[in-house]
């Protein structure tokens, strides 16, 4: 079958750019490209259709990725699993189970803990189960006008919408008045969409006119880069797609504890690795937790794809994440 590769799976319809960024690790660690395949294939549905495109066939020592319909058959014992858009990571469930029945080397077989931290009703679950602070929070399903303005008015009049699961900011709302809160309620009606009301945390810059936020990447159990976010227009979220401005820190530089409470929020979900979005401000609070974070950046992949490639190749340290990859 020849020699075992390592295997960058992501899905090749996205545009975001971590597949390129990880394979420049992969290069500099290895001397030596990964193979890369689309994830698409291994869903549950393909990249267009029925489900079993793609197979995970144990060896024994590892797996063979096969998509027939491409002629393809890769013997591989590392995978890296990135760049899966939140609607579409439940469909990767019976690949990574699979993956991780065979042995293969991987920090993306976490199926439970993708879940938790891709729908934000989970991760607001687990954060308070695991008593991670966050603002006070609120789910909703196809609500009434009335029972979304008695959420809106029980959280003090001022509180963020955002849907179940989404990315990058988008359909995400500062709502301060009752129209606004109608506008959100509609958005999310037509897309079908379960939301969640979140109450203003006040992470206002120093002159009050636009708002900041960290983002923590944790790896194994320790926060391995910070970067804060500051964003011009304080009803826009705080995200770099909808225009924040990120500043590298070394975690160290962090406001007091904030470093501590990203290492609990990855561990709450399940994660051996993920990016937390959190505020210094309201005591300390976690926003969210992201699975496979951009490496759009200034010093990304330095930082963070080398040492995340860098992971899967030690087989020493597969002990020192699969702890938080139980699922």
């Amino acid at each position: 079958m020849g020699r075992s590769e390592l295997v960058l799976m992501t899905d090749h319809g996205s545009t975001e750019g971590s597949r390129e960024a990880l394979a420049t690790a992969v290069r500099r660690l290895t001397g030596r490209a990964p193979v890369l395949l689309d994830a698409r294939h291994f869903m549950s549905g393909g990249p267009a259709g029925p489900p079993g495109a793609g197979r995970v066939c144990g060896t024994g020592d590892g797996v063979v990725l096969e998509v027939p319909a491409e002629g393809l058959a890769v013997p591989a014992r590392t995978v890296i699993l990135y760049e899966i858009p939140p609607h579409r990571r439940l469909e990767l469930a019976d690949c990574q189970r699979a993956l991780r029945e065979h042995g293969v080397r991987s920090l993306g077989t976490a199926v439970d803990g993708w879940r938790a931290a891709s729908d934000k009703r989970l991760t607001v679950e687990a954060l308070a189960r695991h008593g991670v602070r966050q603002m006070p929070t609120v789910t909703l399903s196809r609500p009434t006008a009335a029972e979304a303005a008695e959420v809106f008015d029980r959280l003090g009049g001022d509180v963020w919408a955002r849907p179940a699961v989404g990315m990058s900011g988008q359909d995400v709302f500062h709502v301060t008045t009752r129209a606004r809160l109608a506008e959100a309620a509609e958005c999310y009606a037509r897309a079908g969409a379960d939301w969640l009301l979140a109450r203003d945390a006040r992470n206002f810059t120093a002159d009050g006119r636009g708002r900041h936020q960290y983002r923590v990447t944790v790896l194994g159990g320790r926060a391995l880069r910070a970067v804060e976010h500051v964003q011009d227009d304080p009803d826009e979220p705080c995200n770099l797609a909808r225009g924040a401005v990120s500043t590298p820190l070394s975690p160290t530089e962090l406001p007091a504890g904030l470093a501590e409470l990203a290492v609990a929020a990855t561990g709450a979900v399940g994660l051996p690795f993920a990016a937390v979005d959190l505020a210094a401000e309201s005591g300390g609070v976690v926003f969210e937790v992201n699975v496979h974070p951009a490496f759009g950046s200034p010093g990304a992949v330095e930082a963070v794809a080398v040492p995340y490639v860098a992971a899967h190749l030690d087989p020493e340290g597969q002990s020192s994440f699969q702890v938080a990859n139980m699922t």
